[in-house]
């Protein structure tokens, strides 16, 4: 999974670059009737192009793995960005360098003559200059672009981009609320600051799951988290139910940190429901996409019942009536109606745990 991200942020990064070298070779030489001395027509300007994208996306992709997986990620942001735009200026010389040292060769005296090449007609040339500061702009939105995606997710960015949810709409979406167990004793105990640290090492854990999963967050709640899913996207593949278990499943695996920072492994509880919202863009100066409908109240009660019930995680009975539950590698109990706080009809609830798999002999 985490090999099809990178691939796909390299495609996105090959192509945006594509675009954007596109755009600068076509104002470039578009005010001038002739075309430069080694173009023969305008497929060699296409050609130079597309050649850039791929240069500069993979540049770029290099600086956001090198950044993602490494000290500078825990830097301010400026820093990521400055080393970002750095390695891909460091990264274009070197090619231009290495471009000019293969071509001169079989030139005498071919190294005098490379550097006079650099220095006069690279360095000091206009069209360089002007493609620098196109890089720097172009590798600075690339960054606000990227930053912004993280901030409110992929998919929220383009509907709000788009303007999908600029007039209320109603659709199917699928929730699922995880919480944490015994969050006020945990603050307690911990203090703010400690609690908060807590907060961000688990949530840190959820991130890699709910992108596997097709998710979006939709909302950070303190020691909580809503995601969601379009409703037909969320029953496929147990990803309602996967979500939580993979998460529980990473917590473990990162006991032993987990212990010596804070003295515990934290726990949490999950319940998921589905049904009709109208999902609209409110706010002036920070925008997001929200969701009204009762189903989110309804989600609320549902997940009180978990301690009351001796359950990990709970499904309405809407949920599970949409399931794909042929090759299902969960186990639903079926817990009976229950009348929820604040509710008049009551809810069929069911309880979920993983199938456990029979150890080999």
């Amino acid at each position: 999974m985490k090999a099809r991200r990178q691939t796909q942020k390299l495609l996105f990064a090959i192509f945006a670059w594509c675009v954007a070298m596109a755009s600068f070779v076509f104002f470039r030489y578009s005010q001038s009737s002739q075309l430069p001395e080694w173009a023969i027509g305008n497929a060699d300007l296409a050609t130079l192009a597309i050649f850039m994208g791929f240069i500069f996306g993979s540049l770029h992709w290099m600086s956001n793995l090198i950044a993602d997986f490494s000290a500078i990620s825990r830097l301010p942001y400026l820093f990521s960005v400055v080393f970002k735009g750095l390695f891909l200026l460091l990264g274009a010389t070197t090619l231009a360098y290495v471009t000019q040292f293969l071509n001169m060769w079989a030139i005498e005296n071919h190294m005098l003559t490379l550097r006079q090449m650099i220095t006069v007609h690279i360095i000091y040339s206009p069209s360089f200059q002007a493609l620098v500061v196109y890089l720097v702009v172009v590798r600075v939105g690339l960054a606000f672009i990227e930053q912004m995606s993280l901030l409110v997710g992929p998919k929220v960015l383009l509907n709000i981009g788009l303007g999908k949810y600029h007039k209320p709409r109603y659709e199917q979406q699928l929730f699922l609320f995880i919480d944490m167990v015994s969050s006020t004793a945990h603050a307690e105990t911990l203090g703010d600051y400690r609690f908060s640290r807590l907060i961000q090492d688990s949530f840190s854990l959820l991130a890699d799951t709910v992108t596997d999963n097709e998710a979006e967050i939709y909302r950070y709640m303190g020691d909580a988290v809503l995601i969601h899913w379009p409703l037909e996207q969320g029953i496929k593949q147990d990803r309602c139910m996967n979500i939580y278990f993979e998460f529980c499943q990473q917590l473990q695996w990162q006991r032993q940190y987990f212990e010596q920072q804070y003295g515990f492994v934290p726990k949490f509880k999950s319940a998921a429901h589905c049904g009709q919202v109208v999902a609209a863009v409110v706010g002036v100066h920070k925008q997001e996409i929200s969701f009204f409908s009762d189903v989110l109240n309804t989600l609320a009660r549902l997940q009180d019942q978990c301690n009351p019930l001796g359950q990990r995680m709970l499904l309405s009975g809407d949920v599970v009536h949409r399931l794909e539950q042929q090759n299902s590698k969960y186990k639903l109990t079926d817990l009976g109606p229950i009348i929820l706080k604040g509710k008049q009809l009551p809810t069929q609830v069911y309880g979920v745990a993983p199938i456990q798999s029979n150890p080999p002999r």
